[in-house]
């Protein structure tokens, strides 16, 4: 420091407020040891001695924008604001200068805020303020303001960037900022650590290297130039273990997947090895075959299969089971099935009430694409999960695997956002970016992240920035969109012997360690291909039955004995004492006391409810969710009862002294894909529970056709992976219009195959009652199947579909029933008329207005479950019409649609010889149904008219 020797004999009158206290500060370590501050310091107090506040000038106002003395000099007072708005600006803006890009591809962002030029400072008015006066964070070694600015400016725009401003909850906020300024979230690496972390480098680039040697051509999509990723998923995974994490789950598209199924999930060298070798087969498999590939069981590529291992830490006496699931090209429809997965991990379902969720028991990590998580809406969907009731699992670790491109179209035409990342700030998720070139830091970024979700209990994101070595696969020549890009990655030295090359200089391994280790993985790596290639007893596919030879077969007992089921009634209408159900609900409710009584009606919510209280009775537990899956769209469930004082929730089904097992209703978010999936991936993981999905209307399925195509339809066909989910999705035709008619059911037909799935349309309580508890017995066995029903509308209160109650305790469920007071004579009938669902209901309305009509040449036969076809019952029934004419398939929905196109076949094929098969219905369209009610009834007419009428296809073109 300069002294101006004018201004000796009044020098401490020069400082006020800040200034002053900071130069008191110094004189106070002056004291101490004259040698801790700076030899300007020392000079100034050996000649001035202790800097004192001076006394006020008595009516004299300080000039140059000064208080008096004694008081606060303004001036500085703006100095310090401005220094606080600066740190607040690094914080929050100090990632647009960070050193992410390890191509330098990036166009340099506008990082002005950083300067401390635009809030008037400069470094002598940063100098005069005490470093914890503007950061309450600043290290012992920042002796001043500018000095703590120019070490806060390093953190924040380092090879790790933070995004932590929009946290709203400040005590996260103060925690995240406390973790990147105080160093606390990670110790460093010992030089041990750092070796192995190398030899991890070294084994993923190697694996990588051989493959594209060895296996010219084939694709493999990958990890290359995001390498760090396998060592942050092993440090994420040793965390979540040590912290009592029984199960990690884990999911990512086909990018790095064969390196993470090598490294994380250790699957053997060996068998990948053997996926390659037997590759292409062009006798039994596609040109990308694999492992698990048979004529009966269609398998799936090798960079879609999932695996599961069991860890166990050295000296520890607990396992943690890795499970990466398996996820077809549609990228990031996997999230929400791993997000049910460690739902399903997490819950205790042994007891009565909801599921006991232990958040600890198991973690999350879901692994993206940078162009599919901007991309695709499952990625916001599955991300609104993060604190929702019945859907949250006290945080998913998310990284998002950034290569730049996506397929071959660049950020700047993928996504409308700075960063891919930018989505999750939306849920205050907090979200680090990381050079990929720099893997301690990648794994600082990780360690920060699971110390976070396991104080926090809430999602995290890393947004792990790499390249693409290659095109999107292996066989693409990406220099033709991306020349410039190309021309650098060709280039650039890989993150393995980068980083081999620092620890030389820092003399933590010699000049050679890197290539030591690289020599090292490539014998053990070309020993184990030598074996494969010469073993002939490799197998190129699995079992012939991979679902499970043997497995237990399901009851098909599914009635319930009448004192139970009356005992179980009367524990469904006992309230807690002064719990005030809502009046007009309580009514409702109170017509079932009676309803089992001999003279009585089930109707269908009243069997639904009692379903579900035997199943729970038999200790199996139940998940049920949807939009409105509470209390139901059109209001027949009525499972949460809100008290109408207080708003206290009660739940019968929670209380009910017969349940053995939990049992879950939860109103879901406005969302079908990821919903849907979560509840698979959590039926797949506890395929012992019943677990639900209740479309709103049928036809909001659409918006889960990805799932249902490539999950519900296939997943046991391509991976062996068993579900029972069942779907219940309200269709039938009453007028509402094109949206709210049909489920679609043409779509699940048309995708059955190899017994994939059941397929129902019921007509009475009694029916759907024993087939929810068919499903339930067929949990955990061969049987088991995802269930879709064309659950009812109309139907749910109409009197023809209520049961006695000797059909629940005596009765089981039919797979076709035949209309009452038809098919007496059976010689007689000429005509048989096939349907499902609203349209026979429908029919036996028409014809109970008509009792007076000779009807003895007509029988009408009820198809309630779709597929598989019941061929043998329907076949049987027919048989026994010696003068059959005609048999008719009768529906609601457009000739090209509902069930028409499926039945066509499989009628002909079961119609006696000398009977026509034919269509009455609406004729083909390109929409569902009419928007206008008139038009609606008239056509619903005209249907039942044509099908009850004889002789009614001669005189009628149905629209044909």
């Amino acid at each position: 420091m300069t002294i101006d020797e004018s201004n000796r004999p009044s020098l401490w009158q020069s400082y006020y407020g800040p200034n002053l206290g900071y130069v008191q500060e110094q004189y106070e370590k002056y004291k101490q040891d004259p040698n801790s501050v700076d030899e300007g310091y020392r000079a100034l107090f050996e000649q001035h001695g202790e800097p004192v506040a001076p006394a006020a000038a008595s009516g004299q106002a300080a000039d140059n924008g000064t208080s008096t003395p004694g008081k606060v000099d303004t001036n500085l007072l703006k100095k310090a604001v401005a220094a606080e708005r600066l740190v607040w600006n690094i914080r929050t803006y100090g990632h647009l200068a960070a050193d992410i890009d390890p191509l330098g591809l990036s166009t340099p962002s506008d990082v002005r805020l950083l300067d401390p030029q635009e809030y008037g400072l400069g470094q002598r008015d940063l100098a005069q303020l005490p470093a914890s006066l503007i950061w309450e964070n600043a290290p012992e070694e920042a002796r001043d303001g500018w000095e703590a600015i120019q070490i806060l400016r390093k953190k924040y725009t380092g090879p790790i960037a933070y995004e932590f401003s929009h946290v709203h909850d400040e005590k996260e906020r103060n925690w995240l900022n406390r973790q990147v300024e105080t160093n606390s979230s990670s110790q460093a690496l010992s030089d041990e650590e750092k070796l192995e972390l190398l030899h991890r480098l070294v084994e993923v680039e190697q694996f990588e290297e051989f493959l594209h040697k060895t296996f010219v051509g084939q694709k493999r999509f990958s990890i290359e130039g995001n390498d760090a990723l396998v060592p942050m998923l092993d440090t994420i995974i040793r965390i979540a273990a040590r912290g009592g994490a029984r199960h990690v789950l884990m999911g990512m598209a086909h990018r790095g997947r064969l390196n993470v199924l090598a490294h994380v999930l250790n699957k053997p060298y060996g068998k990948i090895f053997s996926e390659f070798q037997h590759s292409p087969n062009k006798d039994m498999m596609p040109s990308e075959g694999s492992m698990g590939i048979n004529f009966g069981w269609t398998g799936d590529v090798k960079y879609h299969l999932g695996a599961r291992y069991s860890m166990t830490e050295e000296g520890q006496s607990f396992e943690t089971r890795l499970t990466l699931a398996n996820n077809p090209s549609h990228l990031e429809y996997v999230n929400p099935v791993v997000e049910g997965f460690t739902r399903a991990a997490q819950d205790d379902r042994s007891e009565k009430g909801y599921p006991r969720q232990d958040k600890d028991k198991a973690a999350a990590i879901i692994m993206h694409g940078d162009a599919a998580f901007a991309g695709e809406g499952i990625v916001a969907e599955t991300l609104n999960f993060n604190q929702l009731p019945g859907f949250q699992n006290g945080g998913t670790i998310h990284i998002i695997v950034n290569n730049r491109l996506g397929f071959t179209t660049d950020s700047k035409d993928s996504r409308s956002t700075h960063y891919a990342s930018d989505l999750a700030k939306g849920y205050e998720i907090p979200v680090v970016h990381v050079n990929a070139d720099d893997p301690e830091a990648c794994l600082r970024a990780a360690e920060m992240a699971m110390q976070y979700r396991n104080l926090f209990k809430k999602d995290f994101l890393i947004d792990l920035i790499g390249y693409r070595r290659y095109g999107h696969n292996e066989a693409d020549d990406p220099e033709t969109t991306q020349p410039l890009m190309y021309g650098k990655v060709k280039n650039h030295t890989r993150v393995a012997s980068l980083y081999g090359k620092k620890l030389a200089e820092r003399g933590v391994a010699d000049s050679q360690q890197y290539e030591k280790y690289k020599n090292e993985v490539q014998d053990s790596l070309k020993a184990i291909y030598e074996e494969v290639k010469n073993d002939d007893s490799q197998q190129a596919f699995g079992p012939m039955n991979p679902a499970g030879e043997g497995a237990a077969k399901a009851s098909t007992q599914t009635a319930v004995p009448a004192d139970l089921l009356m005992k179980i009634n009367q524990g469904l209408l006992t309230w807690p004492e002064n719990f005030s159900v809502y009046p007009k609900l309580q009514r409702i409710l109170e017509r079932r006391t009676n309803a089992l009584a001999p003279d009585g009606k089930v109707d269908w919510g009243h069997a639904e409810t009692l379903a579900f209280a035997t199943i729970l009775a038999e200790g199996k537990p139940i998940r049920i969710t949807g939009q409105d899956a509470e209390r139901a769209t059109f209001a027949h469930r009525n499972l949460v009862l809100h008290d109408a004082k207080t708003g206290e929730e009660f739940c019968p089904l929670h209380r009910l002294p017969e349940a053995k097992a939990s049992f879950a209703v939860h109103n879901s978010p406005l969302s079908e894909a990821a919903v849907i999936g979560f509840e698979y991936g959590y039926n797949v993981h506890a395929p012992e529970t019943l677990v639900i999905w209740e479309a709103q209307y049928g036809d909001f399925v659409n918006a889960g056709q990805v799932l249902i195509d490539q999950f519900i339809s296939a997943g046991r066909s391509k991976w062996t992976q068993k579900s029972s989910l069942m779907m219940l999705l309200p269709h039938g035709y009453e007028g509402m219009g094109p949206e709210h008619s049909s489920a679609r059911p043409e779509r699940f037909l048309q995708l059955a195959g190899e017994n994939n799935f059941t397929v129902a349309n019921l007509t009475s309580a009694s029916q759907y009652f024993h087939l929810l508890r068919r499903q339930a017995l067929s949990t955990e066995t061969e049987e088991a199947r995802p269930l879709v029903v064309m659950a009812p509308k109309s139907l749910i209160r109409n009197p023809r579909v209520a049961s006695a109650a000797t059909e629940l305790s005596e009765g089981s469920f039919k797979l076709v029933v035949e209309q009452q007071g038809l098919g007496d004579k059976k010689e007689a009938v000429e005509r048989v008329i096939l349907c499902t669902g609203k349209v026979a209901v429908d029919l036996e309305e028409a014809l109970d207005k008509e009792k007076d009509t000779d009807f003895s040449w007509l029988h009408i036969i009820r198809v309630e479950q779709l597929y598989p076809f019941p061929k043998e019952e329907i076949s049987k029934i027919l048989s026994g019409f010696t003068n059959l004419q005609e048999v008719i398939w009768v529906q609601e929905e457009p000739k090209n649609m509902g069930y028409w196109t499926y039945m066509d076949s499989r009628l002909r094929e079961v119609a006696p010889a000398g009977s026509h098969v034919s269509y009455i219905g609406r004729p083909e369209r390109s929409s569902p149904a009419s928007g206008y009610q008139h038009v609606h009834a008239i056509e619903q007419q005209r249907i039942l008219t044509s099908a009850l009428k004889p002789n009614s296809l001669k005189n009628i073109s149905l629209g044909r």
